[in-house]
């Protein structure tokens, strides 16, 4: 077993304290991330429905995620707080994770073409789907391997100051935003294919040739920003020396030995997290079940039930798609909005009573979602576009919904860095920590989503109403039990 990570915490490098501008910079390869995944949450729903895969499976597709989560970001997170590399300890996995990402993306882009090479033919697409789920899954893997070393480098570059923790994470979520109004304003335009002809080919018609267009924009992106992100931060390489006084007398653990301990300090951890702690987890993992549902099918949902259309029947499914890109952009815009504000509203209320009104507003949001479901299903317009006031309403209830994500993207992780920072953690396995309660909900939800909006008759209702408990339980557990701690230290942060 080992011995209490109180006892052998690693030691963030020391060094002067780092200007905001640079956490800026350092932040802004989230932007590159997150545009690549605002184009999956926007348009690869749709897209694999329109592949051949039904309604019901299609959240299975998204499994990947949560499980390479599982494992992928806590053993990142752990060998970056050992890397002994001269580059860094983090920098090496973020450029290794945009490598990835970027392969991947060129795999989804060109799965079509792809199965079309191998052997697809008419509507029997079994080898684009193959490419697509294998490209999926290392995108996702990708993902995992990128965000947990960025938001560490960021904790490792703020030191103990919780305050500058918190900005630098604002920070981070800010260039989400970016990200996520680039991605979707990219997913909701439908003529990519004109301006790059040569995405047009036998296998990828104009709604394919769109995506493909889009995901090399996204590369373009994901360059620009790593580039820009490592070269603003200034590691101090770890060495051996440094890492064998952490475990005076024993010898560093090598190969699948080193595996194995490492499963156990992760689990093992769990044993020395204080009450506060335990409630973050716990709020974190509702939060997300709540979450999940709609960002697995925001814009499959507007297609659906806003627009009545079905995938690969009709232009209004197509259309219901680019509006849901479209409030997913509105979204975006007040989640950049909120997280300038993000500091100011955490000193004034407390981090957690920010995070559990925010959770409540969340809540609100779909509830909102499923009233304007019935509403329009009430309305009969025969395959004509619905009422806009419909489709405003909709607009807004995503637009809303922009707030408690800001806060979702950038305050459980600024209160476990400084929460969990007493027991002598590596900031990349204190992240590893957060992201199991994290992962596993979302597996949950990957697995019962289609099957249970099937068992109610095939909509996304269903699933809505268990993101709406959710988050409203995690809310109330937000605002009633973590501490609610301002800071009465009047200092500003210097620039």
């Amino acid at each position: 077993m080992p011995t209490p990570a109180v006892e052998r915490g690693i030691p963030r490098p020391a060094g002067p304290r780092v200007k905001l501008r640079t956490l800026l910079r350092v932040a802004s390869v989230a932007g590159g991330i997150q545009f690549g995944w605002a184009l999956q949450l926007s348009l690869l729903t749709p897209y694999v429905q329109e592949l051949g895969i039904p309604h019901a499976w299609a959240s299975i597709i998204w499994l990947c995620g949560p499980l390479s989560g599982l494992l992928v970001q806590p053993l990142v997170g752990h060998f970056s707080d050992r890397c002994t590399s001269r580059f860094g300890r983090r920098r090496p996995f973020i450029l290794g994770g945009a490598t990835s990402i970027i392969i991947a993306v060129v795999i989804i882009g060109f799965s079509a073409d792809i199965g079309c090479y191998f052997g697809d033919r008419g509507q029997k697409k079994m080898r684009a789907i193959v490419a697509f789920v294998i490209g999926f899954w290392v995108l996702d893997v990708a993902n995992n391997m990128t965000q947990g070393p960025c938001r560490a480098l960021l904790a490792d570059l703020t030191g103990k100051d919780h305050r500058r923790t918190r900005v630098a994470n604002a920070y981070f979520s800010l260039f989400m935003a970016v990200g996520n109004i680039l991605g979707f304003a990219t997913g909701s335009y439908s003529n990519w294919f004109k301006i790059f002809p040569f995405t047009l080919t036998s296998a990828c018609d104009a709604s394919c040739a769109n995506l493909k267009a889009a995901f090399l924009i996204d590369i373009m992106f994901i360059i620009i920003t790593t580039c820009i992100s490592l070269s603003a931060a200034h590691e101090q390489p770890l060495t051996y020396p440094s890492i064998q006084s952490i475990h005076p007398g024993e010898e560093i653990p090598k190969d699948s030995s080193e595996h194995e301990a490492f499963l156990w300090e992760l689990f093992g951890t769990f044993r020395y997290l204080p009450g506060t702690v335990w409630t973050i987890l716990v709020v974190t993992a509702l939060t997300w079940i709540g979450w999940f549902p709609f960002l697995l099918f925001d814009t499959d949902w507007m297609g659906r039930e806003i627009f009545g259309g079905e995938p690969n029947d009709g232009k209004n499914y197509s259309m219901g798609v680019r509006m849901g890109s479209l409030g997913l952009m509105l979204n975006s815009l007040v989640l950049g909005i909120t997280s300038v504000f993000m500091e100011k509203l955490c000193r004034k209320w407390g981090a957690g009573f920010t995070w559990g009104v925010s959770n409540i507003l969340m809540s609100v949001c779909f509830v909102a979602m499923l009233i304007i479901t019935v509403v329009n299903s009430n309305v009969k317009f025969d395959g004509l576009l619905p009422p806009d006031g419909v489709v405003v309403a909709a607009l807004i209830a995503f637009a809303f919904l922009g707030v408690p994500l800001a806060i979702t993207y950038s305050v459980p992780y600024a209160l476990v860095s400084t929460h969990i920072e007493a027991l002598g953690l590596g900031q990349g396995l204190s992240m590893g920590v957060l992201n199991l309660a994290i992962v596993i909900p979302q597996i949950i939800v990957s697995i019962g989503a289609g099957p249970w909006d099937e068992l109610f008759g095939g909509g996304n209702s269903a699933a809505l109403i268990i993101a709406a408990f959710a988050a409203f339980v995690g809310g109330l557990i937000a605002i009633l039990a973590i501490p609610r701690t301002r800071r009465v230290d009047k200092s500003r942060i210097h620039h």
